[in-house]
């Protein structure tokens, strides 16, 4: 789409802006005028084009907010006094705007009470009547991504917010039956583990001192008071969200679809319980599954710092050495000899329970079938032969094997029928099969043994080795494979159905190149554990049973594992026990399992079950399958893959057609935006403003350890020196908005965003000078068709109806294909350089003045109405608060008909009539645009003040003389012109003229007769001419040298050609200035 630039410039004040200065000349005097905000500098209009483009030149230096000079400053004019805004609508009622628009864009006065109407009203309610008699693509539905309860939105957050308001508005606006359901999610692990910190520090007590029903309603009890932080954040953003709908993952009807879900999988043969090695976090003192295991690589010896330790004595740091290989010596019964193995885990030899050899070896053939005695229990481990497992060319060619704590020595122990040793506690200490060492903690023990065995002599020696570790995503803790007996779902069947859909189109993956992260995760699945040792959250619906007085029967003896039955309630399963033990119900004791589910097992449930699923709901029939799901692509197989599997084997339907994956947000610097990092920022801080002390003693009450503030209290200090600036949502939504044109991950500039408060401000200052002209404008329902075929509209109406038929064309499509940042471009872009730069400016003298054609007249004041009123709609999904308070003062309201609106969120969306789009126009002015950036160019090189009007003589040739020829009026008022000459005589062209060449059609010359001094004008075209004659002259060698003709291609030897033509006339109209300018320089002498 062709834009028109301006190369106005605006300097730190309105009072330097040009179209203000324009502006003001016809303000009448009672009129007051806006006062520039002292900590808002404005930008250039190429400035504010390049921020929505994502352009602009880096800068190696950090980017700060404020001065950060230490030079002397000049003293400025005293500032306005802010304004306190108080909001005086009572709280639900439709915003009082009987006070005149404000003189400046104030967020906080524009954005108050419009949230609370809107809610109030019911415009965010679905209807299920409504939705079920709708084809699929007239609907819209989609579920937020539920937040942890714990905490509150970050920027991240606040991207998903912005995109799927945008969404749900657009759809709104477009008459589709729209539902877009909030949620939280009960955030099992964190949650817990915040409870049980408050409860120490303020009661000195743990949840063990509380008991479980005492503790889960603590938890309860802080969820009521801290659970609403994130709601008021989605408030503030201007989500759309239907709260008589909101969810909780612990629900009661959240609860109920998690119980049958748990009973269906298990009855389906997919759900069973297994004593298996799995991923144990002894912080957590709970078994995590696969997908929730971050691993970091070590190059070789690395000291880490283990916070369930109370450190190593023997590093000044107390840490804890990791990535070496220990090699050591296991005596080999009745004999002299050694074997030597290796591990990177010394402790673990005290659960070794065999050593492998291959059995093709011929070092050990001699050893096949004897033992090894462990030095400090004397077990006697037997040497195995296992081909699978041993790689001879590696080490020793022997390989100790602990089946309880390794994955390949668990396989290898299934193999050979070994001893399962686990050594182990739950926290992570050894236990009574650690000998001498029980009570350590692992890595205490790990330093331990190898003192022992060094002091036995059967310590070989260490080395560095390369070595991958695993942590767990929750707690950061070093995660130890463990034995323990858990619930899994089967997935390998869910799994292939949920690829097939991908494969077969079912369901779209945007942006694409994520398929293969699907695909490579779900063709590779495992089971998955859902269990978890913890309080918080869906206790598992399963019963141990066993008859009264019944001994040696365990819950936690596999040997009895088919005692677990699994029900919807404690009456069914006892419906179940009875059956299974074939005795009366007074005969028998159930016990529930302790254990929790995962949290992403409730959370896969959530595109149907808020809708009331098992039940057969008039919402589940309304609204599911929902139609989007929108989230951060770093949780694709975390909570999108296991909605896919448990929505199509639960329902048999895909829960949603299409995943779209927005990018990572991070920091300016490229770093993930975290806590332990010190660099989240709260969506509000940005909405509200915040200073400097208040953002960093926020950084004093969180959990970082000491050195971690000094380094984050640095850097905020380095980048918010006078704190964040108040913006408003609409300008955060506006800005994160622009960001998803970038690739996977975005590396966020908060000082970007905050940029477009000067876009917010720009809409606001524009609507409210236009408005001063449609004051008493009475438009009515067909306006638009009536302009259109009136006869009254100038070549600058049409083009503005046209162009604003292009940015709506331009936004609907970019929205229907997800590309928000192309749409927010297309709509800044229609605002900034077609309605501002271009059109308020050529109808000024329409409109005021006093003998102005009145047809001329209406069809500006027409074509202004339409294009604000269709333009704040246009908008109104990305910037949903400025919109609405504009469009509510827009003249006319309430006198529209019966299909008018109380709300621009209900207003239709605007759509292109094609017919209304005119290329000839378009055409036109961007000939014209270019003859008034030229002219504007002279007048800013020979620094004409704005109050002088300077006379213009253009010469052009070809299709643009017709059509300029039309727009001589439109010329003047931009380019401040006295008088416009189209293809003048030479002999009315004055000697002594500035010259811009626009191409080798158009020539623009500028008077400077009285003006100018020409010695300093003659220096600068001998400059010029000397950077032209290089390029003339290179290229002219080019054209002669040998073989051209016959080896460079018509079209390029063509295009060479007119450019030489072109830098031959250049070259020749600076001569002949130079020879003009000299002529005119001497008879000033004379």
């Amino acid at each position: 789409h062709k834009q028109y630039n301006l190369s106005t410039t605006m300097t730190d004040t309105w009072q330097s802006d040009e179209k203000f200065v324009a502006m003001a000349a016809y303000v009448p005097a009672s009129m007051e005028l806006p006062v520039p905000q002292p900590a808002e500098k404005k930008m250039s209009k190429s400035q504010m084009k390049k921020l929505a483009k994502g352009k602009g030149k880096e800068k190696k230096v950090k980017q700060v907010w404020g001065d950060g000079s230490k030079k002397k400053e000049k003293k400025a004019a005293p500032a306005a006094p802010k304004i306190e805004f108080v909001n005086t609508t009572p709280k639900g009622e439709k915003k009082d705007l009987s006070a005149p628009l404000a003189d400046a864009y104030y967020p906080k006065a524009v954005e108050a009470a419009w949230q609370d109407w809107w809610e109030i009203q019911g415009f965010y309610k679905g209807d299920p009547q409504k939705a079920m008699g709708k084809p699929a693509e007239e609907k819209f539905i989609m579920v937020i991504p539920p937040p942890n309860v714990t905490g509150s939105l970050h920027l991240g957050h606040a991207l998903t917010a912005a995109v799927e308001d945008t969404l749900t508005r657009w759809h709104r606006m477009k008459g589709h039956a729209t539902v877009y359901i909030p949620g939280t999610d009960h955030a099992g692990i964190a949650t817990q583990s915040i409870v049980e910190k408050m409860l120490m520090k303020n009661e000195g007590k743990n949840r063990h001192d509380l008991g479980r029903e005492k503790f889960v309603e603590k938890v309860w009890e802080w969820k009521q008071e801290y659970g609403d932080r994130i709601t008021n954040q989605l408030r503030s953003l201007g989500s759309s969200v239907d709260w008589s709908r909101e969810r909780f993952t612990m629900d009661d009807m959240l609860s109920r679809a998690v119980v049958e879900a748990f009973n269906r999988f298990h009855e389906k043969g997919l759900l069973y319980r297994a004593n298996r090695l799995g991923n144990w976090s002894c912080a957590l003192k709970s078994a995590i599954s696969d997908i929730e295991v971050d691993y970091i690589e070590l190059e070789g010896r690395t000291f880490l710092e283990v916070k369930t330790h109370k450190g190593n004595a023997k590093d000044p740091k107390g840490r804890y050495e990791f990535g070496t290989l220990t090699s050591f010596a296991y005596p080999v019964e009745d004999s002299e000899e050694k074997v030597v193995v290796a591990t990177t885990r010394l402790e673990t030899m005290l659960g070794d329970t065999a050593v492998a050899v291959h059995p093709e070896d011929p070092r050990y053939t001699h050893l096949h079938g004897k033992h090894v005695i462990h030095p400090f229990n004397g077990r006697k481990i037997p040497i195995i032969t296992d081909s699978v497992l041993v790689d001879m060319a590696f080490g020793t060619g022997a390989v100790k094997i602990t089946p309880a704590h390794d994955p390949n020595d668990y396989e290898c122990g299934k193999r050979h029928d070994l001893e399962f040793i686990n050594m182990l506690t739950p926290e992570g200490a050894i236990n009574h099969n650690g000998s001498q060492f029980e009570g350590l903690m692992r890595y205490d023990a790990r330093v331990a043994v190898e003192d022992a065995l060094e002091e036995k002599g059967l310590l070989i020696g260490k080395e560095p080795n390369k070595m991958r570790l695993g942590l767990c995503s929750r707690s950061g803790d070093i995660l130890e494979p463990m034995i323990t007996p858990q619930w899994y779902v089967k997935c390998d069947g869910m799994a292939k159905r949920s690829t097939d859909a991908v494969r077969n189109g079912d369901l779209t993956i945007l942006p694409k190149d994520q398929e293969k992260v699907w695909f490579q995760w779900l063709d590779n699945s495992r089971d998955w554990c859902v269990s978890r040792q913890l309080w918080w959250g869906h206790q598992i619906p399963a019963w141990f049973v066993s008859k009264k007085g019944e001994e040696g029967v365990s819950k936690g003896d596999m040997a009895y594992n088919d005692r677990w039955v699994v029900a919807r309630n404690e009456e069914e399963a006892y419906e179940k026990a009875v059956k299974l033990l074939g005795c009366p119900k007074e005969e028998i004791d159930i016990d529930r399992d302790a254990d929790v589910l995962d949290t992403w097992f409730s959370s896969g449930l959530f595109p149907f079950s808020v809708f009331g699923w098992p039940e057969n709901t008039e919402d589940l029939k309304a609204f599911y399958p929902t139609s989007l799901l929108e989230t951060g692509s770093d949780i694709l197989f975390f909570w999108v893959a296991r909605m896919v599997m448990m929505g199509l084997e639960l329902t048999d339907q895909l829960p949603f057609h299409t995943v779209y994956l927005h990018a990572m947000v991070r920091d300016k610097d490229g770093r993930k935006m975290s806590k332990s990092l010190g660099n989240v920022i709260d969506p509000l801080e940005v909405i509200n403003g915040i200073e400097l002390p208040d953002l960093l003693k926020k950084l004093d009450g969180g959990n970082l350890p000491a050195k971690e503030i000094i380094k984050a209290k640095k850097d905020q200090s380095e980048d918010f020196p006078d704190g964040i600036p108040e913006c408003g949502s609409d300008a955060l939504r506006f800005g994160l908005l622009a960001y998803t044109v970038q690739g996977r991950d975005i590396n966020l500039d908060i000082k970007r965003v905050v940029g477009y408060r000067q876009f917010c401000n720009k809409l606001w200052n524009a609507t409210r000078f236009a408005l001063q002209f449609v004051t008493d404008f009475k438009p009515t329902q067909t306006l638009l068709d009536d302009l259109m075929s009136s006869g009254k509209m100038a070549i600058r109406d049409k083009f503005m109806i046209s162009r604003l038929m292009a940015g709506v064309e331009a936004v609907n499509n970019h929205f229907g294909t997800y590309s928000f940042g192309d749409a927010q471009h297309a709509s800044y872009a229609l605002w900034l350089n077609d309605l501002c730069d271009v059109y308020l400016e050529l109808v000024k003298p329409v409109l005021y003045a006093k003998e102005a054609n009145e047809d001329a007249k209406w069809a500006a004041r027409a074509t202004l109405w339409v294009t604000l009123e269709a333009g704040l709609r246009l908008l109104h999904p990305m910037m949903p608060f400025v919109t609405e308070e504009l469009w509510q003062r827009l003249p006319g309201r309430g006198t529209l008909g019966e299909a008018e609106t109380v709300s621009i969120m209900l207003a239709a969306y605007p759509e292109c009539n094609p017919a209304y789009k005119n290329q000839e126009v378009e055409d036109s002015m961007e000939v014209t645009m270019k003859v008034v950036r030229a002219c504007r160019s002279l007048r800013a090189s020979y620094q004409i003040a704005n109050k002088q009007l300077t006379q213009f003589f253009i010469t052009i040739t070809g299709p643009g003389e017709a059509l300029i020829k039309h727009q001589i009026d439109d010329i003047m008022t931009l380019a401040k012109a006295s008088a416009v000459a189209i293809n003048p005589d030479d002999s009315t062209v004055p000697e002594g003229v500035g010259l811009v060449v626009i191409d080798n059609e158009t020539t623009v010359k500028m008077d400077l007769t009285g003006l100018i001094d020409f010695g300093a004008e003659i220096k600068k075209l001998e400059k010029s001419l000397k950077q032209t004659m290089p390029a003339l002259t290179n290229l002219e060698k080019k054209i002669s040298a040998p073989g051209y003709n016959e080896n460079v291609k018509d079209d390029l030897k063509k295009a060479n050609l007119e450019k030489l033509e072109g830098l031959k006339k250049k070259a020749a109209d600076i001569e002949e200035a130079i020879a003009k300018f000299k002529k005119l320089a001497a008879a000033e002498k004379k």
